[in-house]
């Protein structure tokens, strides 16, 4: 299993608005692309899924720009995989299998795919926050 370039911007874009929640101030689209390596105009279509998932919302203006709706701790990757992905990975529907080799086959990725989720439903954005900055924290003691 591979997480996808879209997730994977996603995520980096959440853990760049996780940094600022506190704050309460929103970032703009070329910050956070600058910040994280991401195309601006890719990055513009993920901030609207995003927002139509319920992950961040737009404030216009002068000081506009995007902010997280929820707590960096109460959001899972899980949750910003699903709505990225663009179906619930939860409850995702799987045909019965014609044949006893692919009944096993199938068995085998189900159990894969539970594992999946439940390693992305135990992580959240403060959660990648918290090992970027204890990484940055490593790095930092490296080359004093």
């Amino acid at each position: 299993m591979e997480l996808s370039c879209k997730s994977e911007y996603a995520l980096l874009a959440l853990i760049e608005l996780s940094l600022h929640y506190s704050k309460g101030e929103p970032l703009r689209i070329c910050q956070i692309a600058a910040e994280q390596g991401i195309p601006d105009r890719y990055l513009e279509q993920l901030l609207a899924t995003l927002r139509r998932g319920g992950f961040v919302k737009s404030q216009r203006g002068a000081k506009g720009g995007y902010l997280l709706t929820r707590e960096p701790w109460k959001v899972t990757l899980l949750d910003v995989v699903s709505c990225i992905e663009g179906f619930d990975a939860k409850a995702k529907e799987v045909k019965s299998p014609q044949t006893t080799e692919g009944a096993v086959v199938s068995e085998v990725w189900q159990e894969v795919r539970r594992s999946a989720e439940s390693v992305l439903e135990g992580y959240t954005l403060q959660d990648l926050v918290d090992k970027r900055n204890a990484r940055q924290q490593v790095d930092l003691m490296y080359y004093i």
